[in-house]
């Protein structure tokens, strides 16, 4: 992911190539529109994000700003990170039939929204999905998936075969052949 170094959104915007700048600043506007009271933009992560400032929500696990969307150029592509469709498979699957419906291609990752241009977005679904989850609902389903990740690492742990002391490190020379169970050489 190509990351900036800009200290705000203007400086963000600024340091844009000229053929993406409007298409950025466009989806910017609409997501400023919609939304919800209480968030607030902001640089994060080398991106224009959009956030629950820690003033309201400051016990997050790494301690920075609670994000709900962000907005990337990346050297192949534009990119929206859209963390309510992220962490709602309920709205999620409703983010993916608007799409589809308003007649574009999604290209997704979690919460990625990949893009070459302006047009490849349906932009009122865009603001639609923006507008449906206030500070308080965003801040619930973060803490509920929080409390089920602490549920789940000891099942996990659990699970999980440990790693042989035998295994070389990673950059180790590979020359040490390990003998196998059946009595032929191995690959470490």
């Amino acid at each position: 992911m190509v990351s900036s170094r800009a200290e705000t959104v203007e400086k963000y915007l600024a340091s844009l190539p000229p053929d993406r700048r409007p298409a950025i600043e466009t989806i910017r506007n609409v997501i400023r529109k919609n939304l919800p009271p209480g968030f607030e933009e902001g640089m994060q992560y080398g991106m224009i994000s959009y956030y629950v400032p820690l003033s309201r929500y400051p016990t997050t696990y790494n301690g920075q700003a609670l994000g709900v969307a962000a907005l990337a150029s990346q050297k192949g592509y534009m990119s929206l990170y859209l963390m309510t469709v992220y962490g709602d498979p309920k709205l999620k699957a409703w983010f993916e039939r608007a799409y589809r419906a308003a007649g574009k291609k999604l290209d997704m990752g979690k919460s990625c929204v990949r893009f070459k241009k302006l047009e490849d977005l349906p932009l009122d679904v865009i603001g639609e999905v923006i507008a449906q989850l206030d500070v308080d609902r965003f801040i619930g389903t973060f803490e509920s998936a929080r409390r089920q990740v602490r549920k789940r690492p000891a099942k996990i742990a659990a699970r999980r075969p440990r790693p042989s002391r035998a295994t070389p490190r990673k950059g180790a020379a590979n020359k040490a052949r390990k003998p196998s169970s059946k009595g032929g050489a191995k690959r470490s």
